[in-house]
């Protein structure tokens, strides 16, 4: 039997992932691959909670400050670099743990990516400047037209992922969905994925504290230094959208933390029905005993 396992530790925002995960990884003596979508891009820390240089320096990451926000960093990309870093895990180590939120990322490291047509460059130029003028409601409603599959089930809120949904249909003429049901790859390791899950109203104070905690700690300091690249892909997150519209004084500030509050709640949600799905997840609470009952679910 292969030993070789790798530990998933998934869930919403704010519900305490990153300490659980450096735990466990200490327990095994082992590293971490980040599975965070916004955490790769060197630029970004307070708004994206990347952990701590003390947390870093204890435990080796990948996938944290590995990329700038100036390069395009794929689905496909992700799934590369984190089979690599696996195999270079597994080189010293029979556990691996990774740990984050981005779903589609934890499904092409686990089950690999589908095939998908390239589309054609003059529709995503097309795409993408039509979202810089029109902006998400705009997108939204195109992909709800066109593509009602994806709507229903996609990330909504992603520009990213709704740009590609609709450069997909327009270019091939069928839903992304559809190049989305191929057969799960093999992978020549185990892996055990542990979800995490707070009750509703204490996830959602946890992530509103978070929130004034993340403008305390100079939040809107680092979005005004990325503003002048706040049309990057990177930067189409919550957490910096919100802080944009105020500099461009669409929106008071006070305001502005109130939607990343609110934002970060309703991506908390969509995260735990993504990961709700996934019936090979354990759940457990993400409290004090957490790491210990990772451990003890993996040696037995």
């Amino acid at each position: 039997m292969n030993k070789k396992t790798c530990i998933i530790i998934c869930g919403p925002t704010a519900v305490g992932k990153t300490d659980i995960a450096i735990t466990v990884a200490e327990h095994f003596n082992t590293k971490i691959i980040s599975a965070d979508s916004r955490q790769c891009y060197r630029e970004l820390n307070i708004g994206v909670a990347r952990p701590s240089e003390t947390a870093l320096q204890a435990i080796p990451h990948y996938f944290i400050n590995s990329h700038s926000i100036q390069q395009e960093v794929t689905t496909a990309d992700f799934e590369r670099y984190t089979l690599k870093a696996a195999e270079e895990i597994f080189e010293e180590n029979d556990m691996a743990v990774m740990v984050g939120g981005t779903g589609l990322y934890i499904r092409a490291f686990c089950d690999g990516m589908d095939d998908i047509p390239a589309v054609d460059p003059a529709i995503r130029t097309e795409i993408t400047e039509q979202y810089k003028i029109n902006g998400l409601p705009w997108l939204q409603q195109q992909v709800k037209t066109a593509d009602p599959a994806y709507f229903e089930k996609g990330e909504i809120q992603n520009p990213r992922r709704m740009m590609r949904a609709l450069e997909v249909i327009r270019s091939t003429g069928q839903s992304i969905t559809y190049f989305q049901q191929g057969h799960k790859k093999q992978r020549p390791f185990n892996i055990i994925k542990i979800g995490l899950e707070l009750p509703r109203e204490m996830l959602y104070n946890r992530i509103n504290q978070r929130v004034l905690q993340m403008m305390e700690a100079g939040l809107e300091k680092e979005a005004r230094i990325l503003y002048p690249f706040r049309d990057l892909n990177a930067l189409q997150t919550v957490g910096y959208r919100e802080l944009f519209d105020y500099f461009a004084g669409h929106t008071s500030l006070a305001r502005a933390v109130e939607l990343v509050q609110q934002n970060s709640r309703h991506y908390a949600k969509r995260q735990l029905t993504w990961f709700k799905k996934d019936a090979d997840t354990h759940w457990i609470q993400a409290d004090a005993k957490a790491a210990a009952a990772i451990v003890a679910m993996v040696v037995n």
